[in-house]
Order: C-alpha cells, then sequence, then structure tokens
C-alpha cells in the first residue's frame, strides 16, 4: 500500500473537523450532545468551575449555548453517557461500556488501585444501594477519615472500588457529588451482558481515537484513552485507520479513512476551549499540531504563574491565538490576563484579525454564562490594550 502524505495544514484541519471545531461539526442535524459524545469518545471531567465545569465548556465551544440542565441530561440523565477512566475521569458514551471491560478486568485482577480495598464494606455498600440506592458517598457513611484525598474513608474505598470494577456507576451528580448506584440497574442488559476480550476492547477504543482526532500518531492514540503504545502496535492494523505520513511529523501517523474522503472545510469556530479540551489536553499534540505550549497554572504556586489560574485556550480561524484567564464579578465577565502569542500580534493585519476574535470570544461567553459586560484587565503585549475594542457586538 502506498503511504497517503498530508500536509501538516491539512493534518491540522483533520484534527478540527474530526472534533467538531470546524464545518457543520455537530450542528448538523439533531443529534446535540449526545452526538458529539458519540464522536469525541470521551470528555474529560474536572472539579474547577469558573465560567462552567470543563465538561459544560466542551459541548458549549462546538454547539454554541448549550443549557446546563441539556448537558447534565445528556451525560447523566439520559441513558447516553457513564462516567469512567480514559485519558482522565470522563464521561464516556453508554455504548462504550462493554469496551472498557479491559480496563475493569485488570483492575480486578490486581485486585486494588489507590487504596487497598477493606474487607467486607464492599458488601454493606452493595446491600445498602440495593436496598436504598442510589446513594451519595455521605449517605454511605461518609467520604473521608482525614483532611486529604488519601484518607478516604472505607466506604469511600469501597464505592470508588466497585466504580473501577464496574459493579456500580454514577447515575448523576448532585452538588458535585457523585450519586451512585448498580450497574445492573443503571446500564441496558444488552450492554451489561457483552464482556468482549482484551483486544476487541483495544481495537475499538484505538480506532474511536482515530476517529475523534482525524489524523494521530501512536503516541496520540495512546493517550486517548491513556492504553500502551504496544497495546496501539497489537490492534491498530485492526481498526481500519490508514497510515500516513505528516509533513514535519516525526513520528509515522494513521487516519480516519472517511475524514480523508473529503476536504476539510468550512466555518471555523471562535471560542474559548476548556484546557481540558479534548483538541488540547495532550500537551505534545497540541504542540506539534498547533504550535501551542499548553500548560495549565491552576495547581501551580500564584506567584509563578505566567498565563493565570484556568488559562482558556483563544481558538479562531483554525489557530490558538492565545490564552484567556477568566474570571466573573456579578455580571461582567473578566479577562484577569490575556496571553496573545507573538505570531498572530506581529503584523496591523493579525492584529486586528486576533483582537476581533478576542472581543468576540469573550462576548459570546459572557452571553453565554448570563454575563451583560465584559473587562480585560491585562494584556499582553500590553501595547494592545488601547486598540482592543470591547463594544458589544450584538
Amino acid at each position: 500500500m502506498t503511504e497517503i502524505e498530508l500536509s501538516a495544514d491539512h493534518a491540522r484541519r483533520l484534527q478540527l473537523r474530526a472534533q467538531g471545531l470546524l464545518g457543520a461539526g455537530f450542528r448538523r442535524g439533531a443529534g446535540g450532545v449526545p452526538a458529539m459524545l458519540e464522536a469525541l469518545g470521551a470528555v474529560q471531567l474536572d472539579t474547577i468551575s469558573v465560567l462552567a465545569r470543563s465538561h459544560e465548556l466542551v459541548p458549549y465551544a462546538r454547539l454554541g449555548a448549550v443549557g446546563r440542565e441539556t448537558i447534565e441530561t445528556a451525560y447523566w440523565g439520559g441513558g447516553t453517557g457513564f462516567e469512567y477512566w480514559a485519558h482522565a475521569a470522563s464521561v464516556l458514551p453508554i455504548s462504550d461500556w462493554p469496551h472498557f471491560e479491559f480496563r475493569r478486568r485488570a483492575f480486578r485482577e490486581r485486585g486494588w488501585r489507590w487504596h487497598q480495598v477493606p474487607e467486607g464494606v464492599c458488601d454493606q455498600v452493595r446491600k445498602r444501594l440495593k436496598e436504598d440506592g442510589p446513594l451519595t458517598t455521605k449517605e454511605l457513611g461518609g467520604a473521608k477519615a482525614g483532611a486529604d484525598w488519601w484518607q478516604w474513608s472505607d466506604h469511600k474505598i469501597a464505592i470508588e472500588w466497585l466504580l473501577d470494577i464496574g459493579e456500580v456507576v454514577c447515575v448523576r451528580r448532585v452538588g458535585w457529588r457523585r450519586v451512585y448506584d448498580l450497574a445492573e440497574r443503571a446500564v441496558p442488559s444488552e450492554l451489561l451482558d457483552r464482556v468482549p476480550d482484551d483486544a476487541t476492547c483495544l481495537t475499538r477504543l484505538v480506532g474511536q481515537a482515530g476517529r475523534a482526532l482525524g489524523v494521530a500518531t501512536r503516541a496520540d492514540l495512546a493517550d486517548y484513552y491513556r492504553v500502551r503504545a504496544d497495546q496501539v502496535d497489537a490492534v491498530v492494523g485492526e481498526t481500519g485507520l490508514v497510515p500516513v505520513r505528516v509533513q514535519g511529523w516525526k513520528n509515522a501517523a494513521w487516519a480516519d479513512p472517511d475524514a480523508l474522503n473529503s476536504p476539510p472545510r468550512g466555518r471555523h469556530a471562535t471560542v474559548l476551549l476548556s484546557p481540558f479540551d479534548s483538541l488540547v489536553w495532550d500537551r505534545a499534540r497540541a504542540s506539534r499540531v498547533f504550535g501551542f505550549d499548553h500548560r495549565l497554572e491552576a495547581y501551580v504556586p500564584k506567584a509563578k504563574r505566567i498565563y493565570g489560574y484556568f488559562a482558556m485556550p483563544l481558538l479562531s480561524g483554525g489557530r490558538i491565538l492565545g490564552r484567556v484567564d477568566p474570571a466573573r464579578e456579578g455580571k461582567t465577565l473578566i479577562a484577569r490576563q490575556v496571553s496573545l502569542e507573538p505570531w498572530a500580534t506581529k503584523t496591523p493585519d493579525r492584529i486586528e484579525t486576533t483582537l476581533t476574535a478576542l472581543s468576540t470570544a469573550l462576548w459570546q461567553a459572557a452571553s453565554w454564562v448570563g454575563c451583560d459586560s465584559v473587562r480585560v484587565e491585562r494584556i499582553n503585549p500590553p501595547e494592545l490594550a488601547s486598540l482592543l475594542n470591547l463594544g458589544d457586538p450584538s
């Protein structure tokens, strides 16, 4: 087979389209959030909430002003999603429940994940859920025996272990607390009864990673669901992905053949992305594809931060123009710090395009979260402050 060669620009646009950020994306038809979840394969969860939580920012970036209730129902209340370990803690399409059996099986064989499971407590938890569920950890007996994450209570260890091995699922979130129920009640029986072998699971997930990215290296494919590189090697030939060579990429890659059948064209999204968005969650991939050094500084001491607590990549025209560290004060959306990429402010034309995109993205986000004014406190380079027009575009 002759290896297909792609330009770096073509590969970038393939990823944008596959991720729903170029062209009609997931706006076409009535699929909404469930269709987006199926296409992406995973939406990462995180506790941080600034404008919104990350799992809400992901559909916002692709579908526009989606209501919180619509998002929550799609993920937890509509029978279309479940929580499990993928790239990180993620919401996954319920159709992929059987394909994470390889990970549940590995946990069962190991016998523990972060904590040794206390003897007898799992039986207590199973009994409570069967009789009284769905329940939160607090209702089951409390979450912590101390102040730190590793000081979980016995009941917390037990319920998380039962989630790891697939006996319970999170059926909804209340105040960001998981509400647990038995998988036999929450997962459709036709999915619960399927127990594929590891090769079947990995073939499905590696193939899905390739389709969700459009074009990807072995490392990209491994990172998407956090599988090993050797596991990718073992199954990639069965996924339907085709080998390609991308100009400027050091390593070989694979592409979704359906994505190669039509040129990636259409309207580019202008939007602030969650730092946990699947377009950029892999730092090496973001650097290779977008020339963007993506870092989250929420866990960096304040004095050592360069870009801010929750710096959100600014996507426009298929490029990442910089970062915005947002906050809210009453009905005002504030950009504590805007940090623009040097290339995006190199010429007067680029400056105008970049500042217009910034204003558009800020006002769109403000409208979505119920703010009626926008303020930028600091911008880098600082000489652009006098050129920034934040007049309401509506």
